[in-house]
């Protein structure tokens, strides 16, 4: 049995039957306490404030909670911030002044694992992970002699998080300097914009977003620095801090790279540019907007590989495929690709054309804007300024003779009216939705103003899509469910299932996650779901009908992913909404 619970025990506070019982149930010792809190037996508030008592009374070290997962950092540091009166920030809401660590020896910061946070006139705030360490306190006092030191409390993996972010800006340190040296001695704005050491950070940035697997590249202004974050698996983490300094001339020729009006910043802007990064050739799409400390420029990675990936090897499984499959092989009719923003329909769209694509037929697509560049396809991009919306472009397409119309989202009713009759007149029309299911598909496209004869006339398949991040093979373990969690699942799990998760490493960035996996759904319209959809049956009269054709919906699709050990519980249920 783990300490806690001994000590729990030993003080009354817990009953000796309850930890039989849930011995009796198979529960691992070490688990015992997390489903104590679980079952009400004891809330995890009256669990923390006997955790804190114990380290304040110094019979536990703060470092006791890193043997129980499940036991939150952040309600043990803000208990404890409150029983010394001290202050509890969270690192990731502040805009730090990073001049403060530029003064000390980052080795001593790491030592400790202490970050000062800002300074008055007199004192100065230093983030530490234990209060009571004393070692690390007096080496703080040392580091900032003149000032009084005020002690805050923040994660140890924050701190942890921010030092090895002080060090990465340490590592262009001497570049940052060159750019300093190269604007101080550049008058004229425009030769600032072409200054050659901007190009080379520009380089350093993009060749560390992408070797972090990132997808998107977020460059931001704030208060007190230029912040860069990268998007990993559809989470967002920083990769550099830089000084405010660097922000212009940074954003300037980002701007001149995209063929963007540098001189406009009261506007959003929109552009892309190509560059070679290692042995591979990316392409940039670039967007710019005003807020309130300058632009923020976000450039979304269009790796150019990612456009030839076939469906099965994004994670789709054999069913799912076969199924869309069935759909891609019908002469006319519409497909569509539904799911929210950032669910990967694009690429399911470029999957789909990767198979429709041959010398034989005359593939279309009408984009916005034009994200992968394919052979064999005419590829045509949105431009509202001269009068090609959407339905225009359609339009214009379905006089070109073709086989084959992708069209990257239907948005509006004319879009959607001309898709359909497009579909019913011998195309093959495939798009995306903004639904969270198959079966809302077409309710939506009601909603959007079409006819329901018209509707089963022309649909022939939906795919309802979400992405759902890996767990890291480096750090893989089995994952002991909570008996609460496994009683919701016990109708859609086998006995004795084994779940997985990620503990978190080097390889992964201590996220327990590595790369991203498509989970999804196919309804393909047999004729009994196209006489239904004609006859206005309801949502639910849809999907009965589905099952009854083995229709496998999110859910269960992703629980089968859970169980191949691919994802965890955990990310299922996070992603989709039972």
């Amino acid at each position: 049995m783990d300490r806690i619970t001994e000590d729990l025990l030993a003080n009354g506070l817990i009953m000796k039957g309850q930890v039989e019982r849930l011995s009796a149930k198979g529960i691992h010792d070490y688990l015992i306490l997390r489903d104590i809190t679980l079952s009400g037996f004891m809330t995890m508030n009256r669990l923390v404030r006997f955790i804190v008592q114990q380290i304040r009374d110094g019979i536990y070290n703060l470092s006791i909670i890193d043997n129980y997962e499940y036991i939150s950092e952040k309600l043990v540091l803000q208990e404890l911030a409150s029983e010394l009166n001290l202050l509890y920030v969270d690192l990731d809401s502040m805009d730090m002044d990073y001049y403060l660590t530029e003064r000390v020896p980052l080795a001593q910061l790491k030592k400790h694992n202490i970050i000062p946070i800002s300074q008055d006139e007199m004192s100065i705030t230093v983030a530490f992970n234990d209060p009571l360490d004393i070692l690390a306190q007096e080496a703080a006092q040392r580091l900032f002699p003149r000032k009084i030191l005020k002690i805050a409390l923040a994660q140890k993996k924050q701190i942890a998080s921010y030092l090895y972010k002080i060090e990465l800006k340490d590592s262009v340190k001497g570049l940052v300097k060159k750019i300093k040296d190269e604007l101080n001695s550049i008058g004229s704005v425009e030769d600032q914009q072409k200054a050659s050491s901007i190009l080379l950070l520009i380089d350093v940035i993009l060749k560390t977003c992408i070797n972090g697997r990132a997808s998107d590249i977020h460059i931001e202004p704030t208060e007190k620095n230029c912040v860069v974050r990268g998007r990993v698996d559809g989470r967002l983490s920083e990769m550099f801090i830089f000084e405010k300094s660097i922000y212009p001339p940074l954003a300037s020729r980002l701007k001149l790279l995209a063929n963007l009006d540098i001189a406009e910043k009261r506007k959003p802007q929109d552009g892309r540019f190509s560059t070679s990064i290692g042995a591979a050739e990316y392409d940039f799409r670039i967007s710019t907007l005003p807020i309130l400390y300058g632009e923020s420029i976000v450039m979304r990675v269009l790796d150019k590989q990612k456009a030839l990936v076939k469906l099965e090897d994004a994670g789709m499984d054999s069913a799912s495929y076969n199924k869309l499959l069935k759909g891609l092989e019908t002469p006319f009719g519409i497909i569509l690709v539904t799911g929210p923003t950032g669910s990967g329909k694009t690429t399911t769209l470029y999957g789909a054309l990767n198979e429709l694509r041959n010398v034989e037929d005359k593939v279309i697509t009408v984009e916005d804007p034009v994200e992968y560049r394919m052979n064999l396809i005419q590829q045509v991009q949105v431009n509202p300024k001269v009068g090609l919306s959407f339905a225009d472009a359609l339009r214009s397409i379905l006089r070109q003779d073709p086989d084959k119309i992708m069209i990257g989202e239907i948005r509006d009713h004319e879009t959607l009216e001309i898709a359909i009759k497009a579909a019913l007149t011998g195309h093959m029309v495939i798009s995306t939705l903004h639904t969270n299911d198959s079966v809302s598909a077409i309710a939506r496209m009601v909603d959007m103003g079409i006819q329901h004869y018209l509707i089963s006339g022309a649909l022939v398949a939906v795919q309802a899509q979400r992405l759902v991040r890996k767990i890291c093979t480096h750090c893989k373990v089995e994952e002991k469910l909570p008996s609460s969690v496994l009683a919701d699942l016990r109708n859609d799990i086998p006995k004795k299932a084994k779940f997985y998760k990620g503990k978190g490493c080097r390889e992964c960035g201590d996220s327990g996650y590595m790369g991203r996996e498509m989970i999804c759904e196919v309804l393909n319209i047999s004729d009994e779901l196209s006489s239904l959809i004609a006859q206005r049956a309801s949502k639910e009269r849809l999907l009965e009908q589905a099952n009854k054709e083995g229709f496998v919906d999110l859910y269960h699709n992703g629980i089968q992913k859970a169980l191949d050990g691919i994802t965890s519980i955990e990310e299922i249920l996070k992603v989709v909404k039972v």
